[in-house]
């Protein structure tokens, strides 16, 4: 089974603007909701391409029930921590405007909480994926993937690790399965300017160094690079097409690579899913279906 873990789940209200006009009021061409997160944007595309998965995520108020029931629509199995006080988050991205996007803050989530969380966590047995994605609350302390992590390595369970900076630096040590950064994410922790395939492959290797096992360096229209534990580095150019929406893009590519990996153990048959997976995803209104991948695949 496939487990991902999101700390703070959204709502994403997903509008267009045409001729946005700061200090006047503007109306949408366009609008999309869905339930977000980047755990549940994997969850979701694992759904769409027959990979049985639970979502944990905490849940807050009227917008964390409106996201139980959108999750449960999609077919994923919703097992949240109900968060008392406050709501959980709705962000606003407007798609037609290069990524621009008002976040939500989300609830605060206390100390009981996460101790739910982690009994549930304590229930995962040998041969299980565990997704650890996204940001975290303020309330949350930083090292809180490493805890999560460190609580389970005495059980075989493969951790994927999708988070930036502080949050992801921790886990290292634990020697997560898979790891991916952006270009963006990885050179913010070198304070490197990385803007291709050939720049991102000598610092992904660092983070093999420190701990992680296979490194996945996503460079949206610039492809993809995998270092992997096998000692071989892969890389690709995305496929062409036209991008329409890039929100969960990235999530998207995490979610093909797992789905790859657990139809055949192959590093670069998962490379290739992921990549696929992605840039469906980019290239539509929604999440990417099977059909969408298989056919870039």
């Amino acid at each position: 089974m496939v487990y991902t873990v999101t700390f703070n789940p959204s709502l994403d209200y997903i509008v267009t603007v045409d001729d946005l006009k700061l200090g006047l009021t503007n109306r949408t061409s366009s609008e999309l909701i869905l339930p977000g997160g980047k755990g549940i944007n994997v969850s979701t595309v694992l759904s769409n391409l027959g990979v049985d998965n639970t979502a944990l995520y905490f849940a807050a108020g009227f917008v964390g029930d409106e996201i139980t029931r959108r999750i449960n629509a999609l077919g994923i199995n919703a097992n949240y921590i109900s968060v008392d006080g406050g709501n959980s988050r709705i962000n606003v991205k407007i798609k037609n405007i290069d990524g621009t996007e008002i976040n939500g803050a989300g609830p605060d989530i206390s100390k009981e909480n996460l101790k739910e969380l982690m009994d549930k966590l304590e229930l995962l047995d040998d041969g299980d994926i565990l997704v650890l994605a996204g940001g975290i609350p303020s309330s949350v302390p930083p090292f809180i993937y490493a805890d999560i992590m460190e609580r389970l390595s005495k059980k075989d369970i493969k951790i994927v690790v999708d988070a930036s900076k502080e949050l992801l630096l921790n886990a290292l040590k634990l020697k997560p399965f898979l790891i991916k950064p952006n270009n963006h994410e990885l050179g913010e922790i070198f304070d490197k300017k990385l803007d291709s395939r050939e720049t991102v492959i000598p610092y992904a290797k660092e983070l093999q160094k420190m701990g992680a096992k296979n490194i996945l360096v996503s460079l949206a229209g610039k492809g993809a690079v995998l270092v992997s534990e096998d000692g071989f580095v892969y890389e690709s150019e995305a496929p062409k097409g036209r991008l329409v929406n890039a929100v969960g893009a990235g999530d998207s590519m995490v979610a093909g690579f797992i789905a790859g990996w657990l139809e055949n153990k192959d590093m670069e048959y998962a490379f290739k899913m992921g990549i696929a997976a992605g840039s469906a995803s980019a290239f539509s209104e929604f999440l990417a279906t099977k059909e969408e991948i298989y056919k870039l695949m």
